[in-house]
């Protein structure tokens, strides 16, 4: 069945700050027909924030729901469909500011989204991004040097940005796959990375002993057009 496209912006000024965790904590979030994608062994949980641009949805743009920002809790997980690997990403708590974006993605993906205030600060090598949890804001930072490249191909830059797959758990327990399109990101490895979060309420006491370790990786994506296709149930 083909997949149809939904959603077209611009994803730009990616943080990617990385942890590492225990495969058991992300096993009851893992969807059926995938598998935990793992890193030369290693099992990788990521906070990312970036910022969403020129947004339509079907084509058509909607007023005062083009620009906003985006912060999400994920992980990496691998299909094999036909002999080929489709490499993909499994959301687990998505961070939008304004309501109607959270609903409509709830709605077509039944990905778990939130609407709360956010703000961000953007350099030429520095993001960050915060939202308000709760009246306390919470924030994701990453600071590099600016040295932009493609990463290569066994890196682990590409590991965690490159990825053109997502899979959503449905509310009847059956797994919606969709695809996402763009060219390859320039990465600059960071200098310097944080996450100021209250995490156990915010996505459960489980992630809290690897979200409040230091990370183990972290990167700043300057992004792309993007093409984000309807889903298709396994």
């Amino acid at each position: 069945m083909p997949y149809k496209k939904f959603l077209t912006a611009e994803w730009r000024d990616l943080a990617m700050v990385n942890f590492e965790v225990e495969p058991d904590v992300l096993g009851p979030h893992v969807p059926q027909g995938t598998e935990i994608d793992f890193w030369n062994g290693r099992c990788y949980l990521s906070v990312v924030g970036f910022r969403f641009l020129h947004t339509k949805v079907m084509g058509v743009p909607i007023p005062f729901h083009r620009n906003f920002d985006e912060v999400n809790l994920r992980f990496y997980v691998r299909r094999e469909v036909e002999g080929q690997v489709r490499r993909g990403v499994v959301f687990i708590k998505e961070i939008v500011p304004r309501r109607a974006i959270a609903q409509v993605a709830q709605w077509v993906y039944n990905e778990n989204y939130v609407a709360l205030p956010m703000r961000h600060e953007v350099e030429a090598a520095a993001a960050c991004y915060e939202w308000r949890y709760r009246s306390t804001w919470n924030s994701l930072s990453v600071e590099t040097r600016g040295e932009w490249s493609i990463p290569d191909q066994s890196s682990e830059a590409l590991f965690v940005a490159e990825h053109y797959w997502g899979y959503a758990v449905q509310r009847d327990g059956s797994t919606l796959e969709y695809q996402v399109e763009h060219p390859p990101w320039q990465v600059a490895q960071a200098d310097k990375a944080e996450l100021v979060c209250e995490v156990e309420r915010l996505y459960g006491v489980q992630f809290a002993p690897s979200l409040k370790k230091e990370a183990a990786s972290a990167f700043l994506a300057n992004g792309s057009e993007v093409l984000v296709r309807r889903g298709v149930r396994l």
